[in-house]
Order: structure tokens, then C-alpha cells, then sequence
């Protein structure tokens, strides 16, 4: 998807550690917000309140 394999050697390495890095911060923030926006309604919902 980004020609990361046709990354090689070191260089090639670390450029893959780093968008994996990336994208587990990214997930990391997204599913916070998410959880945060959501989270209380839908324990609301589960616990039967109003």
C-alpha cells in the first residue's frame, strides 16, 4: 500500500517501525476519542438508565 517492501536494510527498517509506530498512535488517539464520545451512552444503555 505505501511500497514499504521494497524498503531494504536499515533505512528500510526503520521506515517500517516508524509507520507502524504511526499508525498504532493514530489507532491509539481514534479509539480513545471514540471510547470517550461513546463510551458513557452506551453504558448508560447497557445498564438500563435513562
Amino acid at each position: 500500500m505505501f511500497g514499504l517492501e521494497s524498503a531494504t536494510g536499515l533505512s528500510g527498517g526503520a521506515l517500517v517501525i516508524g509507520v507502524v509506530l504511526m499508525e498504532a498512535i493514530v489507532l491509539y488517539v481514534g479509539y480513545g476519542y471514540l471510547e470517550r464520545l461513546v463510551g458513557p451512552r452506551l453504558v448508560a444503555a447497557l445498564r438500563g438508565d435513562s
